[in-house]
């Protein structure tokens, strides 16, 4: 337990700041905790202090430092706060004026600089305290509702040795055990995240799937006085206890019972026991942050996984309508931290129907595409709706494309096609028909737009295709990372047929690509798209990009058109084009001045190794005969 919670803490140990108004009893506190003494003699700023790690029951050592709140020592207190896993912020019980200092002046200033670690408000001098004075409760309260960065408030006295572990047991115990990441005092309430994290954990721990923790259950993995615990629940919440045992509604109320009286640890434990950091996610021992692959490489979902998440389709599939509405996904996800889908990149990637339910095709897909662009959290995601399998029965990592193309073929079930072409050639409209709605239905967005969907190409396999359009503004960048086209498998270059102008904007970005594509090594099939067919034709933009495409050694352009919903087999061509990797690949007159002089190069050479040999030949023969002439002498 001390070395998670000593990792979760980010160090070793915890690193307690002590800061105050000058004479409220800083240095005589840190010294009192260490030496269990009141000290007749204290240096105005003590030397760093370290309590032994078993000093507290976590186990976890505490490093305290003592500051000077002298003007001229201000930058070097900032920055010991920003080092601060926790802060102590000192008052003189005696002196009224440091206490309104701290609300005028203190955590003020704490909030200009950003501080994130809690703050532990402690009153010294306990025993020179008025007796007339309002209780502790009564003068934090308006503090604490102003300033919710303030975990705790207490009274203590050096001289008297009151209280005086206790400030430093509360401030190990705020970094350890955190109210924040659990609880909203505002609402009084578990905060959402806590709440799925102990639903996810509630039906980890329920092995009989009855919706019930019985006492073996609960004993399992929470230790305690069970009948009293369920006694407790009953009296409060009568629902939250049944014949089988603890419900979740009793489980959360439990938990939430524990926070209120001051027994974080208590769910903290469960909590780490279970993998979670002080965010309420999934640690980095539970999930791996990062995937060892070429850049030419990607991840795919196993078949494995893949029938899993059609299990679990169907189990949240409630009305049985063969599709998920969000309701239904967002109790799919209600075991973890949050919906992953509710962000913008994923949000309208796949085919929906007119209820706005998701297909067993679109979820497998936006899986696929979760999977394809991020795989640590789509990992992630599947551990938090209950996969047990690890990360290599979950995923595996294709060939690199590179020898695809010299195999001539590829293995891959996922393919990612960018999208070119400028602004208004139809980008956004092609994903949008990809998806079965119209160009008007898309949601304007400054970023890349992913779509996502199953194409069953003429061999009768079905492959996930991810459609990436790339807006114009953002190709320079783009292309300004070398290994950018390296998870590309096939490039579409959109341009609006009646419109000499976008030819020529899509023509210049199919020559930067290609261009980057022969200088990186990362070279990709590419297709020609001519977009709004069903307009008049400009003679010059189709004599050109036929004859371009000729010249570059590629298909011919596509017509197509979405008003029409004549799409010529467009994203069936696309597929074909990625499954024929060494083909379609466009040849810029760089290139071509380049494999012309590789070319007469090995030429060169081989007319000099083949003389090479004939001269070795000769050389050999001529000695045969000299010594063959010499022995008939």
């Amino acid at each position: 337990m001390a070395a998670a919670a000593a990792n979760l803490a980010g160090r070793p140990g915890v690193r307690v700041v002590v800061i105050g108004d000058p004479g409220t009893g800083k240095s005589s506190l840190v010294v009192a905790v260490a030496t269990e003494q009141f000290p007749e003699n204290v240096p105005k700023v003590m030397p760093h202090t370290r309590l032994p790690a078993d000093y507290f029951p976590d186990r976890v050592p505490i490093t305290i430092v003592d500051t000077s709140s002298s003007p001229e020592q201000k930058p070097k207190l900032i920055a010991e706060c920003q080092a601060a896993d926790a802060v102590v912020l000192t008052y003189a019980c005696d002196r009224l004026s440091t206490l309104d200092r701290l609300s005028s002046y203190w955590l003020p200033e704490l909030r200009r600089i950003q501080l994130k670690a809690p703050v532990i408000v402690v009153g010294c001098k306990l025993d020179l305290r008025d007796d007339q004075q309002n209780s502790l409760e009564q003068t934090m309260a308006p503090i604490m509702q102003s300033f919710r960065e303030i975990e705790t408030c207490i009274e203590c006295s050096a001289l008297r040795q009151i209280q005086v572990p206790e400030v430093f047991y509360y401030a190990q115990k705020a970094v350890l055990h955190p109210t924040a990441p659990l609880f909203d005092q505002e609402a009084q309430s578990l905060k959402p995240r806590c709440v799925r994290a102990l639903k996810r954990i509630f039906i980890l721990c329920d092995h009989d799937r009855d919706g019930a923790l019985s006492d073996v259950e609960l004993n399992d993995f929470q230790p305690t006085e069970i009948s009293g615990v369920k006694r407790v629940v009953q009296e409060k919440m009568p629902e939250g206890v049944n014949d089988s045992g603890l419900t979740l509604t009793g489980f959360l109320f439990l938990h939430a019972l524990f926070i209120e009286k001051g027994r974080l640890e208590t769910t903290w434990t469960v909590l780490r026991k279970f993998g979670y950091d002080n965010e309420i996610k999934l640690r980095d021992d539970f999930i791996p942050t990062s995937v060892k692959r070429a850049p030419d490489q990607t991840v795919e979902l196993t078949n494995e996984v893949i029938d899993y998440l059609k299990g679990i389709f169907n189990m949240f599939d409630i009305d049985n309508d063969e599709a998920l509405l969000p309701s239904e996904l967002d109790d799919l996800f209600s075991t973890a931290p949050e919906n992953p889908w509710t962000s913008d990149l994923y949000k309208d990637c796949a085919e929906r129907n007119v209820l706005g339910g998701l297909s067993l095709e679109g979820f497998l897909s936006k899986w696929a595409l979760m999977t394809l662009l991020d795989p640590a959290n789509s990992f992630a995601n599947l551990v938090y709706v209950g996969y047990s399998g690890d990360f290599n029965s979950a995923f595996t990592i294709t060939r690199k494309r590179r020898v695809d193309r010299k195999k001539q073929q590829t293995q891959r079930n996922v393919f990612q096609c960018y999208v070119f072409g400028p602004k208004g050639a139809g980008k956004t409209a092609l994903l949008q028909s990809f998806l079965g709605r119209q160009p008007s239905d898309a949601l304007p967005t400054n970023s890349d737009r992913f779509a996502a969907n199953t194409v069953e190409p003429s061999d009768g396999t079905r492959k996930t295709l991810v459609l990436r359009e790339i807006p114009e503004g953002d190709v320079r960048s783009l292309l300004n990372n070398k290994e950018s086209l390296a998870p590309c498998d096939v490039a579409v270059f959109v341009y609006d047929s009646c419109d000499e102008f976008s030819w020529q904007r899509a023509r210049d970005l199919l020559v930067q690509v290609a261009s980057h594509g022969e200088n990186t090594g990362y070279e990709v099939p590419c297709l020609i798209v001519a977009a709004k067919d069903d307009l008049d034709q400009s003679p010059v933009a189709l004599q050109e990009s036929t004859r371009v495409s000729q010249d570059m050694g590629i298909e011919t352009p596509i017509p197509i058109s979405v008003k029409l919903k004549d799409l010529n087999s467009i994203f069936c061509r696309i597929v074909h084009a990625a499954q024929r990797p060494h083909l379609s690949i466009p040849e810029t007159e760089a290139g071509k001045s380049r494999r012309q002089y590789r070319q007469l190069l090995n030429r060169s050479l081989m007319v000099v190794s083949v003389g090479a040999a004939i001269g070795v030949v000769g050389v050999a023969a001529y000695r045969v005969y000299a010594a063959r002439r010499n022995s008939s002498s």
